[in-house]
């Protein structure tokens, strides 16, 4: 098959490969977002896509990033920002994702956990 630009679901490559279609992000390289609302308020839960299944242990500490909790839709860093923007409580799993935090000023480094190969940071607005 080959793709056009009329193909929303991307093109097979050379190599018979498929490629996502031009502005979407393929799971396994993007940030996977879940939006629930909550007694709380909003909370978003952000994992690094290719962790999803995954479980992170650091002395006592076990952490798993499951389907149920962090399974949802896979966005760009700009749309998980902007995710972040109305969250009230917000869980973050994966080196990209607390990063993305850090740098959006949503996370102090200062408050970042490293589990296992991983990093873990959360945040609630007051």
């Amino acid at each position: 098959m080959t793709g056009d630009r009329d193909d929303p679901g991307g093109s097979d490559g050379a190599d018979g490969v498929s490629t996502p279609a031009e502005g979407t992000v393929d799971r396994e390289n993007g940030l996977v977002v879940n939006e629930r609302q909550t007694e709380k308020g909003l909370l978003v839960s952000v994992c690094d896509g290719d962790l999803i299944g995954r479980t992170f242990e650091e002395g006592e500490v076990s952490l798993t990033v499951s389907e149920e909790f962090y399974g949802g839709e896979t966005l760009t860093d700009e749309e998980t920002v902007e995710s972040l923007s109305r969250a009230s409580v917000a869980n973050l799993v994966g080196v990209r994702a607390v990063e993305l935090a850090v740098e959006a000023g949503y996370v102090e480094e200062a408050n970042v956990l490293d589990v296992g190969d991983t990093r873990h940071a959360q945040f609630m607005r007051l």
